[in-house]
């Protein structure tokens, strides 16, 4: 199998690599480098650096404003941005919400909401998760009831990421509880400034703000923001946790954060020698590596695969899965190389220990910790083992 680029493909990467060097502002770079939080502001300028390009839809079709790239193209934009340290492209309007609509939405729906997410007017958050239904999505009991021309919503959804900022919330509401569990479901479309919609913050293990409870009291949704079918949004829920599933993989950023690890062992000293010498570390390292270039294959003939049949397939677990554990043992690798030193987060260290760390490596605690939360959301590791069974044994 030959896995080298096309003289096209090199010439793609050589254009990225020249916007990134060229639009990427440095100031943005250096908190991505640092571990550090990247504000609402940061991330509504590079997704406009982006869309000024017209690459920000990147899973869109040209018709609806997407670059027409394929699944190689996007492989290595991931690659490279990840390596010049941009931020994430924040999924939920863009990966998520997007593609659904351009599948299961109405001609009144894309018109409305597609330009509002590539232009940035609109920032969206994701209403799944629920206090007793997290990987078990299926059991979620916050309720839709049709009054004439609008749905009234009661309930409260959980680990809503970025919610503090959204102007929308995609929801998956209980419209009939007489079926099935995964029957009577519906995905509705709800303005967050809509009366009786509460916010809380939720704090992370490393004290960041990045999730949130949202609390639904009495609150009207008009009957035209449903998406696709009443009690069918089983499907439309499925459909887009495929998508949100590759994201969270996050190859590009775990083949970054291995150079990153690379670089670092290999002119760190430890009792004489470089530490990328000691056989424990290197033999941890060259297990990483083995693993990600499996993974980095993998993704590319998952995406081939889903830009011949139109969307991701069940093979978008296997990737969850794999990708999860890979950015983990990076984090993981990581720490041990910077040392004690890196043992507590900014702030936080007796005796000064935060002070010895070079500045872009100070946020090396705080990802650790973010990061332990990224094998159980999109569907827990486990939950993705379940789905693979059952399409495995067809069950």
């Amino acid at each position: 199998m030959d896995l080298s680029y096309s003289p096209q493909e090199q010439a793609f990467q050589a254009e990225v690599r020249q916007f990134l060097a060229d639009e990427l502002p440095d100031d943005i770079a250096a908190r991505v480098k640092a571990g550090g939080e990247v504000s609402k502001e940061d991330t509504e300028r590079w997704h406009a650096i982006l869309q000024s390009r017209g690459w920000l839809g990147q899973t869109w079709p040209e018709e609806h404003g997407g670059p027409g790239w394929g699944p190689v193209e996007r492989h290595i934009f991931d690659e490279e941005a990840a390596r010049a340290y941009a931020p994430r492209i924040l999924p939920f309007g863009l990966q998520m919400l997007g593609p659904v609509l351009i599948k299961f939405g109405s001609d009144e729906q894309k018109a409305h909401y597609l330009p509002r997410i590539l232009d940035g007017t609109d920032w969206w958050c994701q209403g799944y998760s629920e206090p007793g239904a997290g990987s078990d999505l299926a059991s979620l009991k916050t309720k839709a009831v049709r009054e004439g021309d609008e749905y009234v919503v009661n309930g409260q959804k959980t680990w809503t990421t970025l919610g503090q900022h959204a102007d929308w919330i995609f929801c998956l509401v209980r419209t009939d509880g007489s079926g099935k569990p995964q029957e009577g479901i519906s995905f509705l479309l709800i303005d967050m400034k809509t009366p009786g919609i509460e916010v809380r913050p939720i704090r992370l293990i490393e004290g960041g703000h990045e999730v949130n409870e949202v609390f639904f009291t009495d609150v009207r949704v008009p009957a035209e923001n449903l998406v696709w079918k009443e009690n069918d949004g089983w499907t439309v829920a499925k459909y887009l946790l495929t998508h949100e599933r590759t994201g969270i993989a996050g190859v590009g950023f775990s083949i970054a954060a291995f150079e990153r690890v690379k670089a670092l062992a290999a002119r760190t000293m430890r009792g004489g020698k470089r530490l990328i010498d000691d056989p424990l570390f290197a033999a941890r390292l060259a297990e990483v590596e083995m693993d990600l270039e499996a993974m980095k294959i993998f993704n590319l003939r998952m995406l081939a695969e889903a830009q011949r049949v139109g969307h991701p397939g069940v093979e978008t677990s296997m990737l969850k899965i794999r990708g999860t554990e890979v950015r983990q043992a990076l984090n993981d690798l990581y720490r041990r190389a910077l040392g004690p030193a890196a043992a507590v987060m900014p702030g936080e260290a007796p005796g000064g220990n935060a002070a010895v760390l070079a500045p872009e490596d100070e946020g090396a605690a705080a990802s650790y910790f973010n990061n332990r939360k990224i094998s159980i959301f999109g569907g827990s590791n486990e939950i993705q083992k379940n789905i693979l069974t059952k399409a495995m044994l067809e069950l």
